[in-house]
């Protein structure tokens, strides 16, 4: 399944590029061919699938997940689906959740990070992790590990500094346990044969609380409401392929970007 994801993000991604403009811009593409056909496209509520369709002024379901998002194009109740690039590649085409289903055009570009409360020192302590990870090589092994390798983006060198009070740090150490919200979201955060949490986002979260001297818990939380979550410290972080928009970056202090992605259209495959 790595190498027919690899294959679909590295298709898409050069496509891509002469459609799109830098997520970071606010730039769109351009609607995408047979919108006048009033088609109706299945996004995640509060994703930045859901942004991407209200700026192309398309015809939408806002569901609970992106796996939602597939379920109503398999089931016939919406055409299209609009979601993540990384997760499209792990989950269309041959040999895997959905064979009979493929990428159409890709509609933004844009930047994964992790996000926690407006001015937790935690935001600090996972860039020096990150940094750190990326040096000694475990950054692109556990990349590897789920074919996402090509999307990693370069960490800067950082170093953690405590806040002085009102330390996150500090509160997760004295709980014991770093509670990490996330949704089912293969390739970042999804669950092994075993029931274990497993994916890129999942193994670098534990990587963080490892290096905190904590246990690791994941939480799975309604995407619309992640912000609420993190706010009354029903959780401490939000690590689940986040897309960096404008929204985000206002409601959170989050880390630096660690993966490029795309807001993609996935469609039934013509026969």
């Amino acid at each position: 399944m790595k190498k027919k994801f690899m294959k679909v993000l590295a298709a898409a991604l050069v496509a891509g590029m002469a459609l799109t403009g830098c997520g970071g811009s606010g730039e769109q593409a351009q609607e995408p061919a047979g919108e006048e056909t009033a088609m109706v496209y299945a996004v995640e509520l509060g994703s930045a699938g859901e942004a991407a369709a209200k700026e192309l002024g398309l015809e939408y379901n806002a569901v609970n997940s992106q796996g939602d998002a597939l379920m109503e194009v398999a089931a016939g109740t919406s055409d299209a689906a609009i979601i993540d690039l990384l997760m499209a590649g792990a989950m269309i085409g041959e040999g895997t959740s959905y064979p009979d289903m493929e990428l159409g055009d890709q509609l933004t570009e844009e930047k994964y990070g992790a996000g926690c409360r407006v001015g937790s020192d935690l935001t600090s302590f996972i860039n020096q992790v990150m940094y750190e990870a990326q040096e000694d090589g475990t950054l692109v092994a556990v990349a590897e590990k789920y074919g996402v390798q090509a999307s990693l983006v370069e960490q800067p060198e950082s170093a953690f500094a405590a806040s002085e009070a009102d330390s996150d740090v500090a509160y997760i150490q004295d709980k014991g346990t770093l509670v990490v919200g996330i949704t089912e979201f293969a390739p970042m955060d999804y669950k092994d044969e075993n029931g274990e949490w497993i994916g890129f986002d999942a193994d670098m979260a534990r990587l963080v609380a490892e290096k905190l001297g904590v246990a690791c818990e994941f939480v799975v939380i309604e995407w619309d409401a992640k912000i609420m979550e993190l706010d009354s410290k029903a959780i401490d972080v939000v690590w689940n392929g986040m897309t960096l928009n404008e929204s985000v970056l206002e409601a959170m202090n989050c880390t630096n970007p660690y993966c490029n992605n795309a807001q993609v259209i996935v469609l039934p495959a013509a026969e």
